[in-house]
């Protein structure tokens, strides 16, 4: 009798290898999956309905990957099934991007057969020289971690570790999945205890010292600000740092990546800190500061206006999920959940000056009633105002990543957007899979801005959005193409030109009926204030889309310095 038999008879209660997988994604929180059904995958698609999950079915790879991303960035976590070879790689830049933005989705991918890679056959969705772990070690870089289940006897524990790396590091996992692997045997004992996604307990020594050396520094300083970024909200820590401010009562910034993780009503609110890219008065309130609590930071281009940060590490103290830097001292192997926790508990009474109050004021020209286009300075104001309490809102890389900058959110909005992966399309499969993760948690409503440029790229989710029933609220900035990249270069180049399409045919172009969608075409300031006034339309009651028209040559003011830096970069490469 085969070893493996033996094995299976000793299991007190067996389960099939793809039902204990898609058992732990719905623990997990997981309730969809998306992706695009293969051959090497099919078998254990199956399980999905079985498990409590619903199957999405994506247009493509790429599209299902954005989407994953979307997802996760709402719920939390997502996850995401491709078949071998051309399914996979077809995902691997939007897998690319959730990991530089620190974005968890678990990936699965069905494979051949273990005997077929053994062998080294020759299979379709080969490169043809019997090398089955080409795909895996691409995405191994990506990848947070990589479990290949090549045996029943160990798969229950790498799909354990792979979910729990997942959660804890904020960044996809890679789980290949052979296809006569998918009903082996595992031990389902174990689903009665879950994965457990606590991080490892700081040194408690090491802990209490790094917290008295920032508590040291606070109390000494006169004019300390809070600074949160994007790693505040991927790694779990905004309760946090909603006590500290609460504690603190210190001024309160957001990098451009870290929109949404602060409530933007609450009273020591200041705005968007990016460089050169902020408010004159933001600006000169963070870069006076002689102690800058910088809470997850990403330092990128574009998050920083072109590296226009000038606050210097002197008077930084960093907080992050794996070390804490004093100013130009490094403590590795801290958690700054736990820190961020304690110096909450023990701050007092700091001996700080009033918090400054900071005046956002409209631009001359933008006082002109004349003036009747839609510009970039006149939206994003306006857009706030129009904007609900748990509003999610995805922007485009371009001009709607940075409009978004000047809007002023009401409380408790999701910010959506991929300022530093960049990659052009991301949001419309992005704004799917927020919508859908939106519509299983109470249905809050979902906004998205997307250029016209970006939208060609992906419009095929536009499909998947009505095939699912939901119903965002799509603004197309019509603007004749790529904005951002003309400030950057090329602005007469037919390069940076698009063919223009009718946008609001786009819905019944992939059948939807006259029931299920909505569209507008908005030309002046006059015609979206009535539309933002019609309580219909804000309602969100079906998929709504906007041919919102704004001047070719208008951008937000931070685009334009971020594009002139990239400029410059680009012209000493």
């Amino acid at each position: 009798m085969a070893s493996y038999d033996i094995v299976t008879r000793e299991l007190k209660q067996p389960i099939d290898v793809a039902e204990y997988l898609y058992r732990r994604l719905y623990e997990v929180g997981i309730r969809s999956v998306h992706g695009v059904p293969g051959d090497y995958n099919l078998v254990s698609l199956d399980y999905i309905p079985k498990c409590g999950l619903e199957w999405v079915g994506n247009c493509n790879e790429l599209n299902a990957g954005y989407a994953a991303d979307g997802y996760a960035r709402v719920n939390g976590i997502a996850a995401l099934v491709t078949t071998f070879g051309v399914g996979e790689l077809s995902a691997l830049n939007a897998i690319a991007g959730a990991y530089s933005e620190y974005v968890p989705i678990v990936h699965i991918v069905g494979q051949p057969s273990t005997i077929a890679q053994r062998d080294g056959r020759l299979l379709h969705h080969t490169l043809g020289n019997g090398d089955f772990n080409v795909f895996v070690d691409m995405s191994a870089g990506i990848s947070c971690s990589v479990a290949r289940l090549n045996n029943p006897y160990e798969a229950a524990t790498l799909i354990d570790n792979a979910i729990r790396e997942c959660w804890i590091r904020s960044r996809p996992v890679y789980i290949a999945l052979p296809m006569d692997i998918v009903q082996g045997k595992v031990e389902g004992e174990r689903l009665k205890t879950p994965i457990d996604l606590t991080r490892p307990p700081n040194d408690p020594e090491k802990e209490e010292y790094v917290v008295d050396v920032v508590l040291k520094y606070l109390h000494r300083a006169k004019n300390p600000i809070i600074l949160v970024d994007a790693c505040a909200i991927r790694h779990h820590v905004l309760q946090e740092v909603h006590d500290l401010v609460e504690a603190s009562g210190l001024p309160t910034f957001v990098a451009p990546m870290g929109k949404g993780a602060v409530d933007e009503t609450h009273r020591n609110y200041g705005g968007v800190y990016a460089g050169d890219g902020s408010n004159e008065g933001v600006r000169e309130i963070v870069e006076s500061s002689d102690l800058i609590l910088s809470i997850g930071a990403i330092k990128s281009d574009f998050n920083t206006a072109g590296f226009t940060y000038r606050i210097g590490q002197l008077s930084t103290i960093d907080f992050h999920s794996t070390y804490v830097r004093v100013r130009y001292s490094e403590y590795p192997d801290i958690d700054m959940k736990g820190v961020l926790r304690k110096v909450v508990q023990g701050i007092g009474k700091l001996n700080t000056s009033p918090v400054p109050q900071i005046t956002n004021a409209v631009p001359q020209k933008e006082q002109n009633s004349t003036v009747t286009s839609i510009t970039h300075a006149w939206l994003w104001p306006t857009v706030g105002q129009w904007l609900r309490e748990k509003d999610i809102i995805i922007t485009e890389t371009g001009t709607a990543n940075f409009g978004i900058w000047e809007t002023r959110f009401p409380k408790g909005v999701t910010a959506l957007s991929q300022v530093l992966w960049g990659s052009i399309g991301y949001s419309v499969g992005a704004c799917q899979g927020a919508a859908l993760a939106a519509k299983e948690r109470n249905n809050r409503r979902t906004i998205l801005f997307v250029g016209d440029g970006s939208f060609q790229f992906t419009v095929q989710e536009m499909s998947t959005i009505l095939r699912r029933g939901l119903k965002p609220i799509i603004f197309v900035i019509c603007n004749n193409g790529y904005t951002i990249e003309r400030y950057i270069h090329g602005w007469e180049e037919s390069y940076n030109d698009i063919q223009p399409w009718r946008f609001i045919d786009v819905p019944s172009t992939f059948g939807a009926k006259k029931a299920e969608y909505k569209t507008y075409q908005v030309k002046t300031r006059d015609e979206l204030k009535t539309l933002f006034k019609d309580e219909e339309f804000s309602s969100a009651p079906c998929l709504q889309l906007v041919e919102l028209y704004m001047p070719q040559e208008d951008a937000p003011a931070a685009l334009k310095t971020t594009a002139a830096a990239a400029k410059r970069s680009n012209a000493k490469a």
